[in-house]
C-alpha cells in the first residue's frame, strides 16, 4: 500500500526531525498525523464518515459500502486518507475517467486508461470539521496527482453550495453536470494537473 508521506513534499515534520534526533524518536506509537492511500480494510471507517456527512444533507451517499470497497480494490492509489494517531479523520476517493465530461457511468466505473481523475467524494469526520482539513487534504491530493503519469486533470461534481469551496481549491466550473441523482442536480468542475516532469524530477515521484 503506498504511503504518501514517503514523498518529500508530503512528509510530516515529525518524520523529518526524527532522523536527526534518533534518541527522541517515539517508541512504538502511532504517528500524530499520517497521509496514505486507503485499502479495502479501511472501507467501513470511510463509509461511517461519509454516511454521517452526506445523509443528513442530501439523504444519500455518493458511494455505498460495496462501491467504496470496489474502488479501493481497483484503484487504491487514487485515494487519500488523513489519519490522526491511527484514526481516519478525512478522506478522498477517486477513479480514472476517459471522457471530457462525466456521465452516469462515471459513478461506478474505473477506466484504467483514462487521464481524468474523477473525485467521487471528499469527507471529514464531524469532530474535525471547521478546521480547514478538507482544503488541506484536497491540496495534498492534487500535489500527489502531479506525481502520477496518467493524471492530466481532476474532475468532480458537486451541489451549487459547494462550488465556492472547490473554487478556492483551484477548480473551475464547467457548467451543469449531465449526472443526476434522484432530484439532485450538480455542477461539474475541473482542475488541470500540470508540471508532471518537473514534479517527478524534484520530488522523488
Amino acid at each position: 500500500m503506498p504511503v504518501l508521506s514517503t514523498l518529500p513534499f508530503l512528509k510530516p515534520s515529525h518524520l523529518q526531525s526524527s532522523r536527526s534526533s534518533p534518541g527522541r524518536q517515539r517508541r512504538h506509537t502511532l504517528p500524530a498525523s499520517e497521509f496514505r492511500c486507503l485499502s479495502p480494510e479501511d472501507a467501513v471507517s470511510v463509509f461511517e464518515i461519509e454516511r454521517e456527512a452526506f445523509i443528513s444533507v442530501s439523504g444519500d451517499c455518493p458511494l455505498h459500502l460495496d462501491e467504496i470497497r470496489h474502488f479501493l480494490t481497483l484503484c487504491p492509489e487514487l485515494s487519500l486518507g488523513w489519519f490522526e494517531e491511527g484514526r481516519l479523520v478525512a478522506f478522498i476517493i477517486g477513479s480514472l475517467w476517459d471522457q471530457d465530461r462525466l456521465s452516469q457511468a462515471a459513478l461506478t466505473l474505473h477506466k484504467p486508461r483514462g487521464t481524468a481523475v474523477h473525485i467521487h467524494v471528499l469527507a471529514v469526520h464531524r469532530t474535525f470539521r471547521q478546521q480547514g482539513k478538507g482544503s488541506i487534504l484536497m491540496w495534498r491530493y492534487l500535489q500527489y496527482l502531479r506525481c502520477l503519469p496518467c493524471a492530466r486533470r481532476a474532475v468532480l461534481m458537486c451541489e451549487d453550495f459547494l462550488v465556492p469551496f472547490y473554487e478556492k481549491c483551484g477548480f473551475e466550473a464547467l457548467g451543469p453536470c449531465q449526472v443526476t441523482v434522484g432530484t439532485l442536480a450538480f455542477t461539474e468542475m475541473q482542475h488541470e494537473v500540470r508540471g508532471h516532469a518537473f514534479m517527478r524530477r524534484n520530488s522523488g515521484c
